[in-house]
């Protein structure tokens, strides 16, 4: 897990259910243990980072331990700001009778499937751009795999699109400039505005495409479906040059476990982590065992750190 010892931007995605949300507290609290000043967010509508530490998350940074703080972003809060911070934009814009209608429009749009996700995107850029100057980390608890990928993709989609805007814009402008026949631009505000979106975009999608900046992990469990899950997600994430470096292979019997039925349990297993070793050869591998009891404190969670901490720290120090 070298890569992930330089990386400052850490997304960790998966399917349901495979401790994805757990691994991400639990990489979090290793990075804070060795000193790095740590963020952990939470994207996952189905919030667990309050659960997990025992504290009250919110949208803000809130204080989980030393050197970490925790973010849990609400679709719902940001996507009322969002949509605020649209209606501001169209300000001055928008002719006064006008404004009513428009407004009208822009709630109703708010209703629409993809809204949050937009607005939740708009708040993962704002937490790329304005936060990374002050943590060595930011860990990214996403939400199961297939918003993951939507997500992470929206850059370079949002990117075409407002590219197209852009030259529709433009060309308007041209025609307008050419009515006038006075040859000297006009001023556009929603033109500056397009611009200046496409630019954070631009800037997003290079952090993220930066495999010195950015890392990406996936957590599984030795079972047939998340393996499935876990190898469409890697290819389709690849079409995109996102690469996943590391996988955290969860909740592996350990060696001391016995009885018939774990001896049984244990034989399907072994096949199962045959094929991810195999499967995933170009991927750093931490397996991380089933614990007797759920990770439901602080010192369970240690616990689960400590078998990333020494992945983290042997492999660099090697």
């Amino acid at each position: 897990m070298k890569d992930l010892q330089q990386n400052k931007i850490i997304f960790v995605g998966g399917k349901g259910g495979v401790g994805k949300s757990t691994s991400s507290a639990a990489l979090a609290v290793a990075y804070a243990k060795e000193g790095y000043r740590t963020l952990v967010i939470s994207t996952d509508p189905a919030h667990n980072l309050g659960d997990i530490f025992h504290k009250k998350v919110g949208h803000d940074k809130t204080v989980l331990m030393d050197n970490l703080w925790g973010i849990e972003i609400d679709p719902h809060h940001e996507s009322k700001r969002y949509i605020a911070g649209v209606k501001d934009n169209l300000e001055g814009l928008v002719k006064s009778k006008m404004v009513e209608e428009v407004h009208r429009q822009i709630d109703m749009a708010s209703a629409s499937p993809g809204a949050d996700e937009a607005a939740l995107f708009d708040r993962l850029i704002s937490i790329i751009l304005e936060e990374a100057d002050h943590f060595d980390k930011i860990v990214f608890d996403t939400a199961p795999t297939g918003h993951t990928i939507r997500l992470l993709t929206l850059p370079e989609l949002m990117s075409v699109w407002i590219d197209g805007m852009l030259e529709r814009r433009k060309k308007i402008n041209d025609n307008y400039t050419q009515l006038l026949n006075d040859g000297d631009p006009i001023d556009d505000p929603i033109y500056d505005v397009l611009q200046k979106r496409k630019e954070k975009f631009a800037a997003v999608r290079e952090i993220i495409l930066d495999e010195k900046r950015t890392g990406f992990v996936f957590v599984l469990i030795p079972e047939r479906l998340p393996i499935l899950e876990t190898d469409q997600a890697i290819r389709q994430l690849g079409q995109h040059d996102l690469h996943v470096q590391t996988l955290i292979v969860n909740k592996v019997l350990p060696d001391h476990a016995d009885g018939v039925f774990l001896e049984k349990r244990r034989k399907q297993e072994k096949t199962y982590l045959n094929e991810i070793d195999h499967t995933f050869s170009k991927q750093q591998l931490v397996k991380v065992p089933l614990f007797e009891e759920d990770v439901s404190d602080m010192n369970k969670l240690e616990g689960f750190a400590n078998h990333i901490r020494e992945a983290v720290i042997s492999t660099e120090n090697r």
